[in-house]
């Protein structure tokens, strides 16, 4: 009952969905994500969390319209500022040859340490499953690999197996959301939309965690 997950996964969806609520511009929405990504951390690092990983943009995220690909651009940059202020070991994943993917966090595609570096914290920045998969699915298939050597091969490599993932927004998707590490990965999804979060979301989805029979299919 005392189990905490070593990595858990965030999808942080509303953020657009907040912005209109609050009759804004949609782009808005990014920025107000920011805050409740800082707390999270924090409340990872206090409870002992070895990971977190969680969505900054995917590279369908970038059909959307100028001002809201900019936005939250611009929010991944912000976000690693605000991390360098924190405990973390910081990586940034995805496609980095797209012009879509800021330039700014080139250097961090490169595991960084902020700190005293106590939670490895992955962002996924410009990420798509196919993008991830893509080496995976060049290698001849023999028929034999396991999870650590499948692993391996990922656009993600460096990113462990999860086991839970938290989404917010109310909607029961993983978005393709790091398909091979989220294969045995526990979902609770919270209707509340992303920028609207608050603590006891957080502790609500580690109680439900608690209470669940971890087998990994055994």
């Amino acid at each position: 009952m005392n189990k905490v997950p070593k990595h858990i996964g965030i999808i942080p969806d509303g953020n657009r969905r907040w912005a209109v609520k609050e009759g804004l511009p949609k782009q808005a929405g990014y920025v107000a994500g920011l805050p409740p990504g800082l707390a999270l951390l924090r409340l990872c690092i206090k409870e002992g969390v070895k990971e977190v990983t969680g969505f900054g943009f995917t590279k369908d995220n970038t059909k959307r319209p100028a001002d809201q690909r900019n936005a939250f651009q611009k929010a991944c940059v912000d976000a690693v500022e605000i991390f360098k202020g924190e405990d973390a070991r910081v990586l940034i994943v995805g496609d980095t040859e797209s012009p879509v993917f800021p330039k700014e966090l080139l250097p961090y595609t490169t595991r960084t340490i902020f700190g005293k570096g106590s939670i490895k914290v992955n962002v996924l920045v410009n990420y798509g499953w196919q993008w991830d998969l893509q080496a995976l699915t060049r290698s001849p298939h023999n028929g034999k690999k396991t999870m650590p050597s499948v692993i391996k091969m990922l656009g993600s490599s460096d990113i462990s197996r999860i086991d839970l993932i938290m989404r917010w927004g109310g909607r029961a998707r993983l978005s393709g959301f790091l398909p091979v590490q989220s294969v045995y990965a526990d979902v609770y999804v919270i209707d509340a939309l992303w920028p609207d979060f608050k603590p006891e979301q957080f502790y609500a989805a580690l109680d439900w965690y608690k209470k669940l029979e971890i087998t990994l299919g055994g």
